[in-house]
């Protein structure tokens, strides 16, 4: 292992606590400031107990599993896109919301990757475009099963993802949320007309997709 390597290590364990503390509390003033739309108003403290250490030891595990593949920019642009879509999967597991405040930073953060790689850019823009015009139709179709949150998500992965890892991430999270679903039908712990969150499958899909082969 080189220095830099270390040093490196050392910088994803800094952001790894930071997400951990200064993520946490973020999303708890957005519960305040948004009480109104949360699934779960009386439930925040008890679906959120243990979101400290899994943003932390997540953040931290992903951190280290892209120093063995890059580094210089295109690590920052993982590690950054790696915390918001953390922080994502929280409160959508936790209160069925997902926030325009992050969906902004996803976005601009996504603009900035074509910027930088222009050579990105027409595929990238396709892909955010039809990623989010095909799940607005879905939303209209499944009378709101896929909310608003889900479309502007898709549309932001597709400025990170371009065309073909999008459309893997849509089916792949797709059929994961559909058999999380069944499951929880099957086991009573939902109803057939109970809210249900879709949006940490692609969240969690498209993590998986950048371990395996970055951006």
């Amino acid at each position: 292992m080189t220095t830099s390597f270390y040093l490196y290590a050392l910088l994803v364990a800094v952001l790894a606590l930071a997400l951990s503390l200064g993520g946490s509390r973020w999303i708890e003033a957005l519960y305040g400031k948004n009480r109104d739309i949360l699934t779960f108003p009386e439930e925040v403290e008890r679906r959120g107990r243990w979101r400290p250490y899994v943003l932390g030891v997540l953040f931290f595990a992903c951190g280290i599993r892209f120093l063995f593949m890059t580094s210089g920019l295109p690590l920052f642009f993982l590690l950054f896109m790696t915390a918001l879509l953390l922080l994502m999967t929280m409160t959508d597991f936790e209160q069925y919301c997902l926030f325009d405040s992050m969906m902004i930073p996803l976005a601009l953060g996504g603009m900035a990757l074509t910027a930088v790689y222009p050579s990105l850019f027409t595929d990238h823009a396709l892909a955010a475009a039809g990623g989010g015009v095909v799940f607005f139709l879905l939303g209209i179709l499944s009378r709101g099963a896929l909310g608003g949150g889900d479309i502007k998500l898709m549309a932001c992965l597709g400025l990170w993802l371009g065309t073909d890892a999008l459309i893997f991430v849509a089916a792949a999270g797709s059929i994961f949320g559909g058999l999380s679903a069944l499951v929880l039908l099957l086991l009573g712990k939902k109803k057939r007309k109970s809210a249900f969150a879709y949006g940490p499958y692609f969240t969690l899909t498209t993590l998986a997709l950048l371990l395996i082969r970055g951006l």
